[in-house]
């Protein structure tokens, strides 16, 4: 039998192991620990084995292997993948990103935008150009009935005006064509107050806010033109907001807040501790992506550090769901039960294809961090005509036509990393970004053992069970 489908690793005391293609996860004891090394069929591994452990143990451990292998959960067989891919037919667009502020009150050291303007001139998105993204959208996703639109910049409360007024009318047209638009907006929060905040809450709109943790961290890479650190103005008001947010029982939309770490805070377990402490319970923190020009920039001699980090913080989370005070971590979130659909999973986030971002020009781009790059526009919001080929390019790139993805074991939950980031280490949306890769095999690690921590508490502790 071949182990190439399958992952082994150590999450604190636990032993596990990951069936790539089914994604079931094996809590073992060390027997059916050491047996699923090497590549030998169980007849040799057993031999290996048997100066260590009773002839009786392995024969226990390996009809174990055996049972769980028969019932597709261990060594499982690939999944029909080609008739999951959603490659078939046209290309369905489900979700715009409006640029709606070329500009921002901040200036943000780390900003992939370039601090707004991302390369090119600030400004702000005429109404007329965010009215025809809504027209295009509400077309071009054809019978699809729930929609969803993102706000963003720059800093997009900067041209508030513009988002209510695209709320109310994209409601409208939805409405009137029988479709649901679902809306988010990313803020720096400096603006998050009165008239601003009531909008988004009253009008259910799912927001992200930007804040990096401890006030010297979120200062020395968050601060106004002027220089002056944004924390004493920030945090004042997302914590209003989030605590009105709470406070209304929000089923349907979400408010988390979202910070990013670079290699300044390699201990950004503390941050998220901060605003843990802070009362907030949705939580995610980044980690910076940046050519190595920049001071903080992450390095690969980073990478253990990062790692151990990723540790730390899971030990806070577990922590701080055993004293009742619990907090939810963006990347920890994994349900065990109810994975991402198939085709989902190998098809990553849609940029490109079903996702596309609009400048304030209405010039449309694969997805927010393409903005701006050279090669990549691919149509416009007033013809609604979308490049063909470039919409291809990214409808391929899947986790399968990855040449370092295909036969990684964490293909079906990246799902083949970042297209935007690929192609700005590499210059190829195809030849994933190596650094982001590693962190994200680590918090998948993380996520996996967090969830099976839980159900062995829930189970009771045994050892070789399945979860």
């Amino acid at each position: 039998m071949s182990l190439g489908e399958i992952h082994k690793f150590r999450f604190d005391d636990l032993r596990l192991v990951l069936d790539v293609n089914s994604g079931a996860v094996h809590a073992v004891d060390e027997v059916v620990w050491d047996l699923l090394s090497g590549d030998g069929a169980a007849p040799e591994a057993a031999a290996r084995w048997s100066g260590k452990y009773p002839v009786e143990e392995i024969a226990t451990a390996l009809e174990e292997i055996d049972t769980l292998r028969r019932e597709g959960l261990l060594f499982s067989e690939p999944a029909l993948m080609d008739a999951a891919l959603p490659f078939r037919e046209a290309p369905v667009l489900k979700s715009l990103c409006l640029h709606v502020a070329h500009d921002c009150n901040l200036r943000c050291r780390y900003c992939f935008a370039d601090t707004g303007p991302f390369g090119g001139l600030r400004g702000l998105m005429p109404l007329e150009v965010a009215r025809k993204a809504i027209d295009m959208l509400l077309v071009a996703s054809g019978a699809r009935r729930q929609c969803e639109v993102d706000f963003f910049g720059g800093e997009p409360l900067l041209n508030f005006a513009v988002v209510q007024e695209t709320v109310r009318y994209g409601r409208e047209r939805a409405a009137a064509m029988g479709k649901e638009l679902k809306f988010t907006l990313t803020t720096n929060a400096t603006m998050l107050e009165g008239k601003v905040a009531r909008f988004l809450l009253d009008n259910d709109i799912n927001v992200v806010l930007s804040l990096d943790g401890r006030p010297a961290i979120n200062d020395r890479m968050r601060f106004f033109a002027d220089g002056t650190g944004s924390y004493n103005r920030i945090m004042p008001r997302i914590k209003a907001f989030v605590e009105e947010f709470n406070s209304r029982n929000r089923g349907r939309t979400y408010c988390y807040v979202r910070g990013t770490f670079t290699r300044e805070n390699l201990d950004f377990a503390e941050d998220v501790r901060h605003l843990a402490d802070a009362g907030f319970t949705e939580i995610s923190m980044e980690p910076v992506v940046a050519t190595g020009d920049a001071g903080y920039a992450i390095r690969e001699e980073d990478l253990r550090v990062i790692e151990a980090e990723y540790d730390r913080l899971a030990g806070l989370y577990l922590q701080r769901r055993a004293e009742g005070n619990p907090f939810k971590f963006f990347h920890f979130n994994l349900n065990l039960e109810k994975a991402t659909c198939l085709s989902k999973r190998i098809s990553g986030c849609g940029a490109g294809h079903e996702y596309l971002a609009v400048a304030p020009d209405g010039t449309l781009y694969p997805c927010h961090q393409f903005m701006g790059r050279e090669g990549y526009a691919m149509g416009n919001v007033f013809d609604g005509e979308i490049d063909p080929g470039l919409r291809r390019k990214f409808r391929e790139a899947q986790v399968l036509n990855k040449p370092g993805c295909a036969g990684c074991w964490a293909r079906l939950y990246c799902s083949g990393g970042c297209h935007a980031n690929a192609q700005l280490f590499s210059g190829d949306i195809y030849e994933p970004y190596e650094i982001g890769c590693r962190l994200q095999k680590k918090r998948l690690e993380c996520a996996l053992g967090i969830q099976a921590r839980i159900a062995l508490e829930d189970q009771g502790w045994e050892e070789s069970k399945a979860i």
